[in-house]
């Protein structure tokens, strides 16, 4: 058999060794009352007892080398699987022509300052209206009419208004 094979079948004995401890604590320490308890006294008190072995045995068994050791393994598999992962899909959207996460990120933090300094600016305009002594209320958008553009119709204009007199006579 393969070391790895024979590693984690060794690992998964100790788990089940210490499963099996900890369940005959469990019972042992169950079973420590007084006869001249009352039933309801005695389960609360086998409940603690049991919750108190487990506990320990499990504060045990987390603070073992071997559980650590497993641990910081998974850990560094699971951080070495998302770098080769983001980086064959970053290697695919390259391919594809396609814009990466980076170039995405890059994009929205330029917009992101773009936002910011609009803001700022017109912070500032409305600042200085305030201190000539305008409000925002008070400044009207006048629609200025583009060179070369056509107008466009309205509802309720002369020609309009002669052209369904027309339709109807």
């Amino acid at each position: 058999m393969t070391e790895p094979f024979e590693q984690a079948g060794q690992q998964a004995a100790a788990f089940q060794k210490m499963c099996l401890e900890t369940f005959s604590k469990a019972i042992q320490a169950a079973f420590k009352f007084t006869p001249d308890s009352a039933p309801p006294e005695m389960l609360g008190q086998i409940r603690a007892a049991i919750f108190k072995t487990l506990a320990e045995s499990w504060d045990e068994f987390m603070r073992s080398p071997q559980f650590l050791e497993g641990m910081r393994q998974w850990m560094e598999n699971a951080i070495t699987f998302r770098k080769t992962t983001n980086e064959s899909l970053g290697r695919v959207r390259n391919d594809l022509q396609a814009p990466s996460r980076n170039d995405i990120d890059t994009v929205m933090l330029t917009v992101r300052h773009l936002e910011q300094r609009l803001l700022d600016r017109l912070d500032e305009i409305a600042a200085q209206m305030a201190e000539k002594g305008g409000t925002r209320r008070d400044v009207r958008r006048v629609k200025q009419p583009v060179p070369g553009r056509r107008k466009h119709w309205k509802p309720g204009s002369q020609k309009t208004e002669a052209r369904r007199a027309k339709g109807r006579a």
